[in-house]
């Protein structure tokens, strides 16, 4: 993949309703792609054989930033399909530290606080309050709650009515996800689900209700005690598109070098009596 195409990943920003400068610049995944691009500023390149044998360029640290990231992009793809009636913002700055809502949806079926997990081919099982993966609990549940209630706190205090949201874990490409009892007052969708159940939710909000809510979610005030600039996001989206080159290049790179071995591997066994 080359860096084009992976820039490509990234929805284009909605034009319209939302006034650039705000909220609605910002990347799917960008609080966790400025944390990952951070990290490795300190970082030794790698050297000539590293390149050659395909070197990991990402430390252990930076695989679960990176893994995340990966899992936000993917979403926000997915929700770039929705149609005009909805807003969506990605990785909304809230609090007064560096904690962030991976994507905020507002539209007739009301609003909507999506908690992005990227468990690529890991086994999934909920059970009313329980959500495990792999066999190991987790607490995907508990922080969707917890974030659903936050934002409806802050939305009823920016948009001066009560405002209700919905929290929802979005499940990443699991090799399976089991639901026993459905969870209470928290959604838990795959990726592949999200769009037909989005769809398949009722009209909740008139549309002078979402165009208030979507004024007051747009503002970073809202949300955050200190809002801060942003960084650039065409910026950022160039930077991760080329570490993604990089990592699918060593990736592709390591796996000609196991394919050569295992080629080679025979041939050197069958010509070992003859060399000794």
């Amino acid at each position: 993949m080359t860096s084009d195409s992976a820039s490509q990943d990234f929805p284009p920003n909605p034009d319209g309703i939302l006034e650039r400068g705000g909220l609605s610049d910002r990347l799917p995944g960008q609080a966790v792609i400025e944390k990952l691009l951070a990290d490795r500023e300190g970082e030794p390149p790698r050297s000539l054989l590293g390149r050659i044998f395909g070197a990991d360029p990402l430390s252990p640290d930076n695989h679960p930033w990176y893994k995340g990231a990966l899992g936000e992009v993917s979403v926000g793809r997915i929700l770039e399909q929705l149609g005009p009636g909805w807003t969506v913002l990605h990785a909304v700055p809230v609090g007064a530290g560096t904690s962030d809502i991976d994507h905020v949806l507002i539209g007739p079926a009301g609003v909507f606080t999506l908690n992005t997990k990227n468990h690529t081919g890991q086994s999934v099982w909920v059970a009313g309050g329980t959500l495990m993966v792999a066999g190991k609990k987790q607490r995907h549940l508990h922080n969707a709650s917890y974030e659903a209630a936050r934002a409806a706190k802050l939305l009823t205090s920016g948009a001066n009515q009560a405002v209700e949201v919905t929290g929802v874990v979005v499940i990443v490409a699991p090799k399976s996800m089991t639901i026993r009892e459905s969870p209470s007052g928290v959604a838990v969708v795959t990726d592949r689900q999200l769009l037909r159940w989005l769809d398949s939710r009722q009209a909740v909000l008139t549309p002078t209700q979402v165009a208030l809510v979507t004024a007051a979610a747009v503002r970073p005030g809202t949300w955050h005690r200190n809002p801060l600039a942003g960084a650039d996001a065409a910026a950022l989206q160039h930077q991760f598109a080329a570490l993604r080159t990089l990592v699918d290049r060593a990736r592709r790179r390591r796996a000609g070098w196991i394919l050569a071995l295992l080629i080679a591997a025979p041939v050197l066994l069958a010509n070992l009596p003859r060399i000794f």
